[in-house]
C-alpha cells in the first residue's frame, strides 16, 4: 500500500492524490462501533481518485469504509447523502445500510478527515478495478441500469427536496438551469474564490462562447423542469449485479458521493454520458460513441417510467452539456484541494470544454441520432 495508485483521465494507473487506508486508521474509526471494535484487516483499497476507500474485515464481518477531506466533504455535507440514501432504503431500492456509531453518528470527523462506514453491497461488483466512465459491457446490462435509474427516481420524489451543501464535486444543475452560461459561470466564481482564481489566468469566456448556442436553445426548457435528488454518477463501477452474466440485474448501488437535487432527465443523460461514450479514449482517433448501450439505458429507463417524443429530444440536447456543473467542480478540487494546476487545466479544456465540442464531431452527432431514433 505504499505504493497506491489511482484512475487517471486516460484509463492509465496514476499515483494517488490520497493516502490508502490503512489497519491503523480503520480501528480508530471502527472503535466507536461496539459491534465492530477489535482487529481489523484492509482487504482492497479503492482505485478511485477522489477519496481514500476500502473493504475491511473485522470480527463481526466485513465493512466497507470511506475517508474523505473535509474541504471535500464535511460532517453536514455527507449526513444529506446518508439521509438519501436512508430514504431510497425505506423505498426498497437496494442501497448499502450506512452504519452509525455508539455516538449516534454516520459522518465521523476525524482531524481533517471524515469518514463512514457501510455494510458489503449486495451483488457482484462486476467493475471493481475499472475505470470510471468505462462504458458499459452488454446493452442488456445497460436496459437493466436504465430500469434501476427509473426505479431510483420513483423513490426520490418522495424524499424532502433540501438544498445540498456542498459544491466540490457535486452533479448540480445550476448552470445548466441559469438564463446565460457566462454570467452564470462568472456568478459561481463569485461564490467560490477557488473557481475565480483557476479561470482569472484564462479567457475563460471567450473560451466557453462556442457553447453558448446550446445552452441557450436548452436553458428554457429545463429552467421550469421539477427538481428531485438524483444519484449524479450512476455507470457501471457504482453498480453491483446479480450475476456475471451479460443480462445480470441490478443488485446494488454504491456512491451518492455527487448526488443533489436536480431533475430526472439530468441524471438519464449523466448515465448515458459516462456508459455509453468511451472518454477514456478521447483524442485517441477511435470512435467513442456505443449507440446501442445509450439506446438500450433510454429503453430500460422507459419501461418504468415512459417518455414521450418531446422528453427524448430535450434528452439528446441536453446530453452534450450535462457535465457542465460537474466539471466546474472538478477545477475548483483540483486547483484549491489538490494543488494540481494540469489536472486543473484538463478539467477546463478537456472536460468542460472538450466534452461539449465532442458532440459536434460525426461520432458524437452519431450518437445523438442514435438517441432520437430510441423508439
Amino acid at each position: 500500500m505504499d505504493h497506491h495508485h489511482s484512475h487517471g483521465w486516460h484509463g492509465d494507473v496514476v499515483p494517488a492524490d490520497w493516502s490508502p487506508l490503512d489497519e491503523a486508521a480503520a480501528g480508530q474509526v471502527l472503535a466507536g462501533f461496539a459491534d465492530l471494535r477489535g482487529p481489523v484487516a484492509v482487504l482492497w483499497c479503492s482505485p478511485r481518485p477522489f477519496s481514500a476507500a476500502a473493504r475491511v474485515q473485522t470480527s463481526a464481518g466485513e465493512v466497507f469504509i470511506k475517508r474523505q477531506d473535509a474541504r471535500i466533504r464535511n460532517v453536514k455535507a455527507l449526513a444529506e447523502e446518508h439521509a438519501f440514501i436512508a430514504h431510497l432504503r425505506t423505498q426498497g431500492l437496494p442501497v448499502p445500510q450506512v452504519l452509525r456509531n455508539d455516538a449516534g453518528q454516520s459522518a465521523i470527523p476525524c482531524g481533517s478527515w471524515v469518514y463512514e462506514v457501510h455494510l458489503p453491497a449486495a451483488g457482484l461488483d462486476l467493475y471493481l478495478d475499472t475505470p470510471s466512465w468505462t462504458p458499459l459491457s452488454h446493452p442488456a446490462l445497460a436496459r437493466n441500469a436504465g430500469r434501476m435509474l427509473a426505479r431510483l427516481h420513483l423513490a426520490a420524489t418522495r424524499f424532502p427536496l433540501v438544498s445540498r451543501s456542498a459544491t466540490v464535486l457535486v452533479a448540480r444543475d445550476d448552470v445548466l438551469r441559469a438564463p446565460e452560461l457566462v454570467d452564470a459561470i462568472a456568478a459561481q466564481c463569485r461564490q467560490r474564490p477557488a473557481l475565480a482564481a483557476f479561470l482569472s489566468g484564462r479567457d475563460w469566456r471567450a473560451d466557453a462562447a462556442p457553447l453558448q448556442a446550446r445552452h441557450r436553445q436548452l436553458q428554457p426548457r429545463i429552467a421550469r423542469l421539477p427538481r428531485l435528488w438524483t444519484h449524479g454518477d450512476w455507470h457501471a463501477s457504482n453498480l453491483c449485479w446479480s450475476d456475471a452474466s451479460a443480462s445480470a440485474d441490478v443488485a446494488g448501488i454504491l456512491d451518492f458521493g455527487l448526488c443533489a437535487p436536480t431533475f430526472a432527465l439530468y441524471d438519464l443523460a449523466t448515465a448515458i454520458e459516462r456508459n455509453a461514450i468511451a472518454w477514456l479514449s478521447l483524442g485517441q482517433g477511435t470512435a467513442l460513441a456505443r449507440p446501442r448501450i445509450a439506446q438500450a439505458l433510454i429503453d430500460g429507463y422507459a419501461e418504468v417510467t415512459p417518455l414521450d417524443a418531446s422528453q427524448r429530444q430535450l434528452l439528446a440536447e441536453l446530453l452534450p452539456l450535462v457535465h457542465l456543473d460537474f466539471a466546474l467542480s472538478e477545477v475548483e478540487y483540483f486547483h484549491a484541494i489538490t494543488g494540481k494546476p494540469a489536472d486543473a487545466a484538463h478539467a477546463w479544456e478537456g472536460f468542460f470544454l472538450g466534452h461539449a465540442q465532442w458532440f459536434d464531431t460525426s461520432d458524437g452527432q452519431s450518437l445523438l441520432q442514435a438517441i432520437l431514433r430510441t423508439p
